[in-house]
């Protein structure tokens, strides 16, 4: 089709949002006319990265999507599921919220976290736990600690208001962030079987219905929003910023599981980026149907809202469902026994349109199919290119790295570091404890019971973001190998994961590289660990003009203890008990806090020791030990090394240590080193032999580095340094607070 001079208009108006002008032509193609105001609309946030990962779904694409316990595969459903047995399965997903954050820190985050919520419930499952992965730009600034506050207060109001407990996280602090704050949001909740529900639409006539909060003008355009770099004239979109209501979404999920309960629904979905644009087409589509909506009956919080308008707000709180025939009496009434809304502005059809009227006046009308990933929506394989830093990355060279003049100023000065010291100042604002199922927190893995079972759920977010930007494919492979190591240490069987992958511009290619090598690294480590990838989401443009976010692929893990005796606490707490590692010892440094924090270096270097069999012999070994009762307590070794993993593990008990010289390496190599695949294990005296015989089975390193003694220190055989672990915990657990004044 030939554009005309009314084309060029609409064309124009077409790139004012987000389209390009081969995009454009697709839709002239797809409808056959020219597109009017509310269409164009449409299909922009559609087409957005954020609703269709035009730039990402070819490399998604490469992910083991399906297998192992997984129910569905990744893109199916709202949140992936995995069976653990009993008929009981878990729903999971983590999903990001940065844009809005970056400009409305304590919104932002409140309905990132009620969005992920939604996407839990309206699967079926009822919330049990939230976690969140967060990064920070430098604390020095005080714009970081502002959005420290209000990110972490958004988190905890909402979670708390609505009554989930937050078991679990991470923060990372880096000035590549002082403007791109990364929120990301993770939820779990259970659900049986029998109740999953589906976001589907099919069976002509079936009434479509809109529950929840009325429809207001918030959130217009946040889906593109979300799709832009972040600005100064990022400020301006304010609007594209939703505003939640956590007491409403509460009574939702009441609601919303009662109808599931009840058998009432064919379909639901969660009403979030893009609004009703966005859940009446993808719902279409799955069923391949259409359906005719009449927009002037949706209930309105703003009055004299456009077409334009109530289809692309992204108001909160609200759910789109397809009754089942004779059912819509039923739903209205569970609905206002919970003081919720619920209006039929709809039916569905078998024509594949998705045809909106207004007072009775047909005002846009799309083939569903058009809108959607995995139809129209375009698909682009963007190029690559190798940065410039990559090729000069560096490696330690111990002949011109100092050792510390005095080791323990070294050793409390990392320990007091942002990267390193206890995040209490913000998990302490969040109810990790509402329902009462958690067993374990701030520890490698959050513990949560399943009531009425003797399982437990071990979940874990985890990515080192100097290691992913020092090495995309091996750092990504260590986020998904950590996070896994996480819920291991615990006891647990690692299921599968989700990930959220936070990343620059696409159209960057330099950008794209990071990414490309991200997602082979992620494929790469599940393969090898036989855990599917069920879902999760992609943050584009996380830059500004000054920096881009290190490349920052988060893993949420899922791990499964059949028997909740079996759980492995992280604290040494047992006086003359022998501590030793599991896993390879060889000292490296590089891409260590130590070289940054107290070496003062923030040069690129490569990441530290890293080998996937290794890894996997590790976790199968470790697992076959607590299987046969053989480990105490254990702490993985990751960020600081083996020095800061031994010290919070002997913090607030009544123990220290005696560590012997077990290896022949400078001190500050076998203090600091950051070598993947180790463990750090207590365990009685008399097992050590056995252990050791177990670990040869599995081609596993295992050495024995000193005891635990009744003393609060840490003393190390040979050697003057003595810590204090008094000192310690007064370092640890209040740095963050003294900054934060």
């Amino acid at each position: 089709m030939k554009m005309n001079d009314t084309d060029l208009t609409n064309l124009e108006i077409a790139l004012q949002h987000g389209l390009t002008e081969e995009e454009y032509q697709k839709i002239l193609n797809y409808l056959g006319r020219v597109p009017n105001y509310a269409e164009i609309g449409a299909y922009s946030v559609m087409w957005s990265e954020h609703c269709s990962y035009k730039n990402s779904i070819a490399e998604l694409k490469t992910l083991p999507r399906s297998g192992g316990r997984s129910l569905v595969e990744a893109g199916e459903e709202n949140a992936g599921l995995i069976d653990i047995g009993d008929g009981l399965a878990v729903a999971f997903k983590i999903e990001s919220h940065n844009h809005p954050s970056a400009v409305e820190p304590y919104q932002g985050a409140a309905t990132g976290v009620g969005g992920i919520l939604r996407d839990i419930f309206t699967m079926g499952a009822r919330p049990i736990a939230a976690l969140n992965s967060l990064r920070f730009g430098d604390l020095k600034e005080k714009s970081t600690k502002n959005y420290l506050k209000k990110i972490v207060k958004g988190i905890g109001d909402y979670g708390n208001s609505f009554g989930v407990p937050t078991i679990g996280g991470e923060i990372y602090f880096n000035k590549c962030y002082n403007t791109n704050p990364l929120v990301n949001a993770m939820a779990v909740g259970i659900v049986r079987h029998e109740k999953v529900s589906k976001a589907i639409a099919f069976g002509e006539n079936n009434s479509v219905i809109i529950v929840g909060s009325a429809t207001g003008k918030d959130g217009i355009h946040g889906a593109t929003f979300a799709s832009e770099e972040i600005s100064e004239a990022s400020q301006d979109k304010r609007p594209s910023v939703q505003v939640g209501d956590p007491f409403v979404e509460k009574l939702l999920l009441e609601a919303t599981l009662e109808v599931i309960e009840e058998d009432l629904i064919i379909g639901i979905q969660d009403m979030g980026a893009a609004g009703i644009i966005c859940s009446t087409s993808e719902m279409s589509a799955r069923g391949k149907v259409g359906m005719e909506i009449h927009l002037d009956k949706v209930p309105l919080r703003d009055k004299n809202m456009s077409v334009y308008e109530i289809l692309l707000s992204e108001s909160q709180e609200r759910m789109l469902i397809v009754s089942k025939p004779n059912c819509e009496e039923k739903i209205k009434k569970i609905f206002n026994k919970w003081d919720l809304t619920s209006n039929v502005i709809g039916k569905v059809t078998n024509d594949l349109n998705l045809n909106f009227y207004f007072n009775d006046e047909l005002k846009a009308s799309i083939p569903a199919d058009s809108l959607v990933l995995g139809g129209g929506a375009p698909v682009y394989k963007r190029e690559v290119e190798i940065p410039n830093y990559i090729e000069s990355r560096k490696k330690i060279d111990l002949n011109i790295l100092p050792e510390p003049k005095n080791y323990v100023d070294a050793i409390y000065k990392l320990l007091s570091s942002p990267n390193i010291f206890s995040k209490k100042f913000a998990y302490q604002q969040y109810d990790s404890m509402v329902r009462t199922n958690t067993l374990n927190y701030e520890t490698d893995g959050a513990v949560i019971r399943i009531k009425g079972t003797n399982k437990s759920l071990v979940v874990s977010t985890d990515c080192n973001p100097f290691y992913v930007h020092a090495n995309p494919y091996v750092g990504a492979q260590i986020a998904v190998a950590e996070s896994a190591r996480n819920v291991v240490t615990m006891g647990a069987t690692p299921l599968g994961i989700t990930n959220c992958l936070n990343f620059g511009n696409p159209y960057k290619k330099n950008m794209f590289w990071q990414f490309k090598e991200s997602v082979r690294g992620v494929g790469d480590a599940c393969r090898g660990f036989k855990i599917p990838v069920t879902g999760g989401n992609v943050s584009f443009y996380n830059e500004s003009l000054e920096f881009s976010v290190f490349p920052t692929p988060v893993i949420g893990m899922l791990g499964l203890i059949d028997d909740g005796e079996k759980l492995i606490q992280n604290k040494f707490n047992q006086v003359n008990y022998s501590i030793c590692i599991l896993g390879k010892i060889i000292g490296d440094l590089n891409s260590s806090e130590y070289v940054r924090v107290v070496q003062k270096n923030d040069d690129v270097f490569e990441t530290p020791f890293f080998n996937l069999d290794d890894e996997i012999n590790l976790q199968n070994c470790y697992l076959d030990l607590c299987r046969n009762n053989f480990i105490s307590a254990a702490h993985d070794i990751s960020d600081g090394g083996f020095i800061i993993a031994l010290m919070e593990s002997l913090m607030k008990t009544n123990c220290g240590a005696q560590i012997n010289k077990f290896v022949d390496l400078r001190f500050d190599q076998i203090l600091f080193g950051e070598e993947q695949s180790r463990i750090l294990v207590l365990v009685e005296t008399n097992l050590v032999e056995k252990i050791k015989s177990v670990c040869n089975n599995f081609n596993v390193d295992f050495i024995k580095v000193g005891s635990t003694i009744n003393e609060n220190k840490i003393v190390f055989d040979g050697r003057e340094e003595e810590i204090d672990l008094i000192k310690t915990e007064d370092l640890y657990y209040n740095s963050l607070f003294k900054l934060m004044i």
